[in-house]
């Protein structure tokens, strides 16, 4: 199966993981410190924490925000974590609708916050599939009306905005190291940020609020969590980031394939990279014309029995049960169009350009056969 992402595990990753396991410290250690150093020098940043997950990442993100009891803005679109972390963390959540590209809507933030800023305690927007959103308007809605912000910048490790990398921007950003991004830490997150004292109060809270004095001594000074990232993980972390460029520049060859031999066709969209980003290509959509919206699962089992595999980025958030019952019915237009014509389909790293061939003359060959009709 041709899977729509994968890792990339090499001889170099399997000696950084023995040479850690041989080590006398296996968490807590060195490799922690090294590995929130390299990224801290990968994106140009100051400070950086790794965490056992980009959930928990974004869990502490927000409670050094203090966000219990206001309103997170966020995007529906993203995996139901970048809402979820907000709920943990004593917060409520409100979605903003998306744009055509899937990022969040800029110009409708602004709205929401003409019509009420007060109960807001964090904006916290989602990279998605590694095309940045719009950060410098985004940056000034949040200074104008002195809101923090988080860039949940879990697809977009290594991508670029305005030639800056993605994650310097925000008050604090999140990374994910799952296996389907372009580097790994088996699970795995970080948070980034220039301040200091977020990041201190973040790596508190990440091994149970206690901060050691002396010796024996300790002292627990805040409720934590067990949400630590062991040195065997950092080690691998550590080697993989040395790889992300050459990672992402064979993941951009196959996104440039799929975007020449889209171009214009019948059946569906792609989205457009403006000229002053770079995607990390964390995701390659494909938007599916309205006429192909009903035989949307009729096309995705023809692939994967083709196989080659495809996925949907994503169900809207608030089309989740647990979700309807703690908001009622919500309609967001541009997210619920996208959701019918989503399919994210084979790019990345572990493929080559003969792969991309069969993904796009497969695809088409369905696309044909398949029987079009709008939904009734």
């Amino acid at each position: 199966m041709l899977t729509y992402s994968h890792q990339n595990i090499d001889q170099s990753d399997i000696e950084a993981i023995v040479d850690a396991l041989k080590g006398e410290i296996l968490t807590g250690g060195k490799k922690v410190e090294d590995f929130e150093q390299a990224l801290c020098e990968y994106v140009d940043i100051k400070y950086a924490c790794v965490l056992n997950s980009a959930t928990s990442a974004l869990h502490l993100a927000y409670s050094a925000l203090n966000v219990k009891n206001k309103t997170i803005l966020t995007t529906p679109l993203t995996f139901a974590a970048t809402a979820n972390a907000a709920l943990m963390a004593g917060a409520r959540v409100e979605f903003i609708d998306i744009k055509s590209d899937g990022n969040i809507d800029e110009k409708k933030i602004e709205q929401r916050l003409k019509a009420k800023s007060e109960d807001i305690g964090a904006i916290c927007v989602v990279d998605y599939a590694g095309n940045s959103v719009e950060m410098d308007e985004i940056c000034k809605l949040c200074k104008d009306y002195n809101i923090p912000l988080i860039d949940d910048a879990s697809h977009a490790l290594g991508a670029y905005y305005k030639n800056e990398k993605v994650g310097k921007k925000a008050d604090l950003s999140i990374f994910s190291f799952h296996p389907v991004k372009p580097i790994t830490t088996f699970e795995g997150g970080a948070v980034i940020s220039n301040n200091e004292e977020l990041i201190k109060k973040i790596k508190l809270l990440r091994s149970h609020g206690i901060s050691k004095k002396r010796f024996w001594d300790s002292d627990m000074l805040e409720l934590g969590y067990n949400y630590r990232l062991s040195d065997v993980a950092c080690a691998l972390g550590i080697n993989q980031l040395k790889k992300l460029d050459r990672n992402l520049e064979k993941r951009e060859e196959i996104a440039q394939f799929y975007d020449k031999e889209f171009e214009k066709n019948p059946y569906f969209s792609t989205i457009k990279i403006k000229n002053y980003k770079k995607s990390s290509r964390h995701l390659y959509p494909i938007l599916l014309f309205p006429e192909f919206y009903c035989q949307k699962e009729d096309i995705f089992q023809a692939l994967l029995d083709k196989g080659i595999g495809v996925q949907v980025h994503y169900k809207p958030t608030y089309e989740f049960s647990f979700y309807k019952k703690l908001l009622g019915q919500i309609r967001l237009e541009n997210a619920d169009n996208f959701y019918k014509a989503e399919l994210s389909i084979p790019c990345h790293q572990e493929m080559n350009l003969q792969d991309a061939k069969f993904v796009k003359d497969t695809l088409f060959d369905i696309l044909e056969k398949i029987k079009k009709g709008y939904c009734g």
